[in-house]
């Protein structure tokens, strides 16, 4: 039996991926010390699903590790001896990133250094996949002509029209300070690929969404959008006149791309991961899809102060995740990815 080391494991991507490989016979340990509740209170503790995940796999043992404790992990990671691990742990909100800026950068930077080199020197042939994030590109994607149609922003360009592909630029330009702690993970991760030639690769997030996700308004977009349709609260649109655009991909396509990577393997690669032009979507846009599907009005304010470093467009290009797997493909359309995220919430919130 393989066994997979899945960091962040209560958390959306990683909870998503441990049901998978559990589900396909896997031996899964996971870490996660539920920092998400110290970053986010209440409404971002993860711990409901830590313990779905134990009573749901046998297969699955659960550990409260913290991927900043250097020594820590080296000797969980040697004792533990995986076959592969997928790194999905975060500090993942802009906002909070600028008032703690330090746990920002231990988590994000540090953390994955922690568990790059706990790998390396364990074994530098398992496959090692880090859930990166598209904010490493910064807000340069703004400076893409753009055309305002009723309900969105949109490329101009016939070039961009599939989206944003991995050689656009990720120097010159305002990240967030969550993005630029992104930014020195990610490359880091390349670079024990290209330099140990270790098998890694960091997946560009755009909109990573499921049912299983404990969104608040510092991040989770659509399921927090969601939340706010069922229980009446009021949402708040920053900037950009409601028409910013994501593309959203469900978490379980994100665990068969892992899986594909995983028995397939490359070193130091880069893939922008999202939901491609279908599954895009503007936050007007959003709220038309939730109200059709529960029946409420959004209840909702404008602030015309947008979030410092924010997308207001941003589709992600499948072509080169396409080209190196050719066995996986989007299958979880925006309405069945709202449907399934309404559901949820209806169901957790009784």
């Amino acid at each position: 039996m393989k066994k997979l080391l899945v960091t962040g494991s209560a958390g959306l991507i990683g909870s998503e991926v441990v049901s998978h490989f559990a589900n396909k016979g896997w031996q899964v340990i996971g870490i996660d010390n539920n920092m998400r509740a110290d970053f986010f209170g209440e409404g971002g503790d993860t711990t409901w699903n830590a313990r779905r995940l134990v009573s749901v796999f046998q297969n699955y043992t659960h550990f409260q590790i913290d991927i900043r404790d250097r020594k820590g992990l080296e000797e969980f990671v040697k004792e533990n001896r995986p076959d592969a691990i997928v790194h999905t742990a975060a500090q993942p909100s802009h906002d909070l990133a600028a008032s703690r800026p330090y746990d920002d950068f231990d988590v994000n930077a540090v953390g994955t250094m922690n568990l790059l080199e706990a790998t390396r020197k364990y074994s530098t042939q398992i496959p090692f996949v880090h859930m990166s994030t598209n904010k490493v590109y910064g807000d340069a994607p703004n400076n893409l002509n753009l055309i305002e149609n009723d309900s969105r922003w949109d490329y101009a360009d016939p070039e961009y029209f599939d989206g944003i592909s991995e050689d656009f630029t990720i120097d010159q330009s305002k990240h967030s300070i969550f993005g630029a702690s992104k930014v020195a993970a990610d490359v880091m991760v390349q670079e024990y690929g290209r330099y140990f030639g270790m098998p890694t690769c960091c997946l560009r997030g755009g909109c990573l969404t499921g049912p299983n996700h404990s969104g608040v308004e510092l991040h989770g977009f659509l399921s927090y959008l969601i939340k706010c349709n069922i229980i009446g609260k009021q949402y708040t649109i920053f900037g950009y006149k409601g028409k910013q655009v994501r593309d959203n991909i469900h978490s379980h396509d994100v665990s068969t791309f892992i899986e594909c990577f995983l028995n397939n393997p490359r070193n130091g690669e880069v893939y922008n991961l999202g939901g491609g032009r279908d599954n895009s979507v503007s936050i007007l846009e959003a709220f038309a899809l939730i109200e059709s599907i529960s029946g409420k009005e959004m209840s909702y304010v404008y602030s015309d102060q947008n979030r410092s470093g924010d997308h207001m467009c941003y589709i992600s290009n499948l072509s080169k995740m396409k080209d190196h797997y050719p066995g996986w493909a989007i299958t979880k359309d925006l309405k069945t990815t709202f449907q399934e995220i309404h559901d949820s919430w209806v169901s957790r919130l009784k």
